[in-house]
């Protein structure tokens, strides 16, 4: 059975999702049972991945029995371990958060939300390049239909751009797909990493155009400067559920920069080695001043939680820039908390918009939220978290990635854009969190609360700081162990292309 762990993270939601889409007539009450135990066994399947990756061996699944480099295989480690348990609790706060009513506000939701989950996952364990692009695809698709979710003028104007320029991603990862194969012959990924450093002069300047088209796929994915303008739009329109799942799609695009340019393009790649670092480590301190500049100009609590999470994914790609095994520890740590914060910070703000009658979430004097004890708790926990003060999980992700700037010249550059990020983000979410809670009409009453439901899901992600802060001792011995693992591509590929094809593990 264990054997076959590997591939239920896929398989469990695929069925699900089509399962729903079939019997679109089902009764409300029994498709959300569904959708909650679906996505709960999830979070079960990814919790056992993280404990069976917890022993260094790399585990490939081979579809078909096909043995690598000829066939289509899932390969779990420690970082695809840990992304797939990210995504399931990421997804399980949203589905409790959207069996509220959210769900009920067009069709097909769950079922497009398990589909997007299996597109997701798929793209954390895939082995094969070409099936990297298939699983973008299926994730694409499906947020395509979700981002629409209950209709209106602003989310049909912002899936407009958010297709158009994802379709225009995908031709570009087709496009260097191509090119790839073509000078190596093949599409697994740990094979064209042992072929890479074999190239002449004329196939490696090919490998190298394919890199940096997949840098330029991977960026627009992360909205990494300056492919960053379709985020803050197309997730302050998403839905509130669909929006904290879309966070998640971002970090797709920063698993495929450390997948991509550790393994096939890593320090065994000759003229090739390290080709996006550079890349990485300026657009993402640019990525990161842009975001900063966004939270403090934002006139809505959703897209200043956009661009919170643009400031986060400029702290990742500054922490890949730095190109050594202690920041991927310290960006890994980071993006377990971000993830789940600022998922947790989009469904608050639609808590609190649903509260301020007219006004909704923009950040405007307005009526008096309901609520206001747990809402305000929440979202001072959430500011608190987000900005890096401690003792929560953001001061110590934060503290973590600017100790691993070893160099003068990065500890200058990053220390200085990343506290002068937090000094922003403290006045910005200062002046929201007053505007909202403190200078409230209070003579306007609204009867609406947040439910049960709702509430349980804030609490499920917004806590998730705090827990991470207490657990900050065996979460970064599990970060760092990953980043050991993931310098060592020499041992990944004997694990995937051994002597004798026969075996699973290695």
């Amino acid at each position: 059975m264990m054997q076959h762990l590997i591939i239920l993270p896929i398989v469990l939601p695929l069925f699900t999702g089509l399962f729903m889409l079939l019997s679109r007539n089902g009764a409300t009450r029994s498709r959300r049972i569904l959708a909650l135990a679906s996505t709960s066994l999830l979070v079960v399947a990814g919790a056992l991945q993280v404990i069976q990756s917890g022993d260094d061996v790399v585990r490939y699944y081979a579809l078909g029995d096909w043995q690598p480099p000829f066939g289509i295989i899932l390969v779990l480690d420690r970082l695809s371990a840990m992304m797939v348990l990210l995504t399931a609790i990421l997804a399980l706060g949203s589905v409790i958060y959207a069996c509220a009513g959210d769900d009920e506000q067009g069709s097909n939701f769950h079922g497009l939300f398990q589909l997007q989950l299996m597109g997701v996952n798929g793209a954390f364990l895939t082995g094969d390049l070409f099936n990297l692009f298939v699983f973008f695809e299926v994730l694409l698709i499906a947020s395509y239909a979700l981002l629409i979710h209950g209709g209106g003028k602003s989310r049909i104007h912002s899936s407009f751009h958010y297709v158009a320029l994802n379709l225009a991603g995908s031709a570009l990862f087709l496009i260097a797909v191509g090119v790839l194969y073509g000078v190596t012959g093949t599409l697994n990924m740990t094979d064209m990493a042992t072929r890479i450093p074999e190239l002449d002069a004329s196939q490696a300047g090919l490998a190298k155009v394919g890199a940096m088209l997949l840098l330029v796929v991977f960026g627009l994915k992360a909205a990494m400067m300056p492919l960053y303008f379709w985020l803050p739009r197309a997730y302050a329109a998403a839905p509130a559920p669909v929006a904290a799942l879309f966070v998640i799609m971002s970090k797709v695009g920063i698993y495929g920069i450390l997948r991509i340019y550790t393994l096939i393009f890593g320090a065994q790649a000759g003229v090739l080695a390290d080709i996006a670092q550079p890349w990485a480590w300026w657009l993402g301190l640019a990525t990161l001043a842009l975001g900063s500049v966004g939270v403090i100009a934002a006139r809505d609590l959703r897209t200043q939680v956009a661009y919170l999470i643009l400031v986060s994914i400029g702290t990742l790609l500054a922490g890949i820039g730095m190109n050594s095994q202690q920041a991927t520890s310290a960006l890994l740590y980071y993006m377990i908390h971000t993830t789940l914060v600022t998922g947790g910070l989009f469904l608050l703000a639609d808590a609190i918009a649903r509260q301020r009658g007219k006004a909704g979430a923009r950040i405007v004097r307005s009526r008096s939220v309901t609520q206001t004890a747990p809402l305000g708790i929440l979202f001072f926990v959430g500011a608190m978290a987000v900005v890096g003060m401690p003792p929560l999980s953001g001061a110590i992700g934060k503290t973590l990635v600017m100790q691993a700037a070893s160099l003068p010249s990065d500890k200058a550059w990053l220390w200085s854009i990343l506290l002068a990020n937090g000094l922003v983000s403290v006045i910005a979410l200062s002046r929201a969190g007053s505007t909202v809670f403190w200078r409230a009409n209070h003579k306007e009453e609204t009867h609406e609360t947040m439910g049960a439901m709702r509430g349980i899901a804030l609490v499920f992600l917004i806590g998730a700081s705090p827990l991470i802060s207490l657990l900050a001792g065996p979460v970064t011995e599990f970060t760092e162990a990953t980043a050991t693992q993931l310098s060592d591509q020499q041992r990944y590929i004997r694990a995937i292309l051994p002597a004798d094809t026969a075996g699973g593990d290695a």
